[in-house]
């Protein structure tokens, strides 16, 4: 049985002990769930990096991707959220990038310093700077050009 949705109040203890039982099982099933991804990513990769399928890379990988997708939405980790008042709700300490976005931009800054010839001291430490202020949850300062 669902617990009822509660946004005004604070949920009552029994709500609270089985939101935290339920987070700790949760837990577990995902905790697993990346154990058995690490390999078979890693494998999934492998196959369709050297699979061809009309002169393309196979889709293994990125099938697994979407079963992977899909366990992450069935196991809800974070679904007790529902029982938290609004207030709680509606603190958003991180920034709207993800890891995709500080990938994308730590390689796009590579690039560029390749293309300029090589990682300079002065590249690695503004690259510092914007790993720093990423962490911090800020844009980094613009760097001098």
């Amino acid at each position: 049985m669902e617990a009822p949705e509660n946004t005004e109040q604070r949920p009552d203890r029994w709500t609270l002990a089985r939101d935290i039982a339920v987070l700790q099982v949760k837990l577990l099933v995902d905790g697993l769930r990346d154990i058995l991804l690490v390999p078979a990513s890693l494998a999934a990769g492998l196959v369709s990096l050297f699979s061809s399928e009309q002169g393309r890379p196979a889709n293994y990988f990125y099938q697994l991707l979407d079963l992977g997708k899909q366990t992450e939405r069935w196991i809800n980790l974070f679904g007790a959220l529902r029982n938290a008042p609004a207030d709680v709700r509606q603190v958003e300490p991180f920034p709207d990038a993800d890891i995709d976005d500080l990938v994308g931009r730590l390689e796009t800054f590579m690039v560029d310093e390749h293309k300029r010839g090589g990682l300079t001291a002065q590249a690695q430490e503004r690259m510092g700077k914007v790993v720093r202020a990423m962490q911090r949850g800020r844009k980094p300062d613009r760097p001098e050009e």
